[in-house]
């Protein structure tokens, strides 16, 4: 699923120019005290003035107007995981009601990154390794390639776009057998290829036991505070949640996987 420019959300950690400053400040690290992690529940989040930050008001203004007049629907902008900007544009999916801080919009093809991130938790877990061969969890014939073939296709070759699958199939969405043809051994190619990404879901529901939802709302959702959920658009699973949610998901992945002090995906994953 190709990413439209609907949901703009920057996470900025400094302040950007066109010079390469020789003394720059000291960012700041996962266990640095000055990280700010907004609260689990509600919707108080703590607020950094653009003076404070030390940018300048006239450029950031630019920056809003770009994204408000090339189709955005949020922009926000943290530092130290404050909110310095918080803009909204455009319309709701329905068309009438004007986008706001409750309003939910996909994340398109940057869910892979929440995907990705499933798969650490599950390998956390021990529910799988990514050299695990995909056939584990999918069973036998889950592609047409021959048994050989498909064998080779691990949950590694899934994350990383290599499984050697043909991405010019005439929908590269379709996650069917048929639409799942060879084209390379597993681990030769990369190829961008939606239907191999997409099949994760059904090896994390199959590893864990849970449905993607559940699982993603156990491990995830309520320890960080996300609010939103994978809904079947098309042959794809799609992530759907307002714009905090994935700024939250941002920070949570600036600090290396970790939220206030609690690790929840090892850093090294």
């Amino acid at each position: 699923m190709k990413t439209l420019p609907y949901l703009l959300i920057a996470l900025f950690l400094f302040s950007c120019s066109d010079s390469v400053d020789e003394n720059p400040a000291p960012q700041p690290k996962d266990d640095d005290p000055t990280l700010y992690f907004p609260p689990i529940n509600g919707s108080d989040w703590a607020t950094m003035t653009v003076a404070e930050a030390g940018w300048d008001q006239t450029k950031i203004n630019e920056l809003i107007s770009l994204a408000g007049n090339n189709s955005s629907r949020a922009l926000l902008i943290l530092k130290d995981g404050k909110i310095v900007v918080e803009a909204y544009f455009g319309k709701e999916f329905n068309g009438t009601t004007n986008f706001n801080v409750s309003s939910n919009w996909y994340w398109a093809s940057a869910g892979k990154t929440l995907t990705s991130t499933l798969v650490g938790l599950a390998v956390k877990e021990n529910f799988l390794a990514l050299s695990d061969k995909t056939s584990e969890y999918l069973g036998n014939g889950w592609t047409s390639l021959t048994a050989t073939d498909e064998q080779k296709i691990t949950v590694l070759n899934q994350l990383t776009m290599t499984s050697g699958l043909d991405d010019g199939v005439a929908n590269s969405d379709c996650t069917l057998p048929s639409c799942l043809q060879f084209k390379a051994v597993a681990g030769t190619r990369w190829a961008y290829h939606n239907a191999p990404y997409t099949l994760l879901d059904k090896v994390l529901e199959n590893a864990s036991g849970k449905n993607l939802n559940t699982y993603l709302n156990e491990t995830l959702e309520l320890k960080i505070g996300l609010t939103g959920q994978f809904i079947q658009t098309g042959d794809n699973n799609v992530y759907y949640s307002n714009a905090r949610s994935m700024a939250r998901f941002g920070l949570f992945l600036l600090a290396k996987g970790k939220w206030n002090n609690e690790q929840i995906l090892d850093e090294t994953y």
